[in-house]
């Protein structure tokens, strides 16, 4: 049975601090045992991993997705986060189309 081309676009990874503890090593590996070709990383509020995932993944033959998961304030990040203050906060993962991308 064929299956559906996958990726994962929203996984952390032992650089979001309290977050993830997966190893992008243990990752990179998972995904080559599953048979899928490429791997995305959003650390929270960071991109310490992406060029450990880039490394890893192009010499396991897969294609990396470089990201991350910032934080959107609804007012401004400089007063308080609360919902009952209204500065309420959501998040939004960003992914990188091109070398570009990375450095902007």
């Amino acid at each position: 049975m064929s299956h559906p081309d996958f990726a994962h676009l929203h996984v952390h990874s032992e650089y979001s601090l309290l977050d993830g503890a997966n190893r992008i090593g243990s990752l990179v590996d998972a995904c080559v045992k599953d048979g899928q070709k490429a791997l995305a990383l959003t650390d929270h509020g960071n991109m310490f991993g992406a060029i450990e995932l880039y490394q890893a993944a192009k010499k396991a033959g897969i294609t990396p997705v470089v990201g991350c998961e910032v934080y959107i304030a609804r007012r401004s990040r400089f007063e308080p986060h609360s919902k009952a203050k209204g500065n309420g906060y959501h998040h939004l993962t960003l992914l990188a189309r091109d070398d570009e991308g990375t450095r902007t």
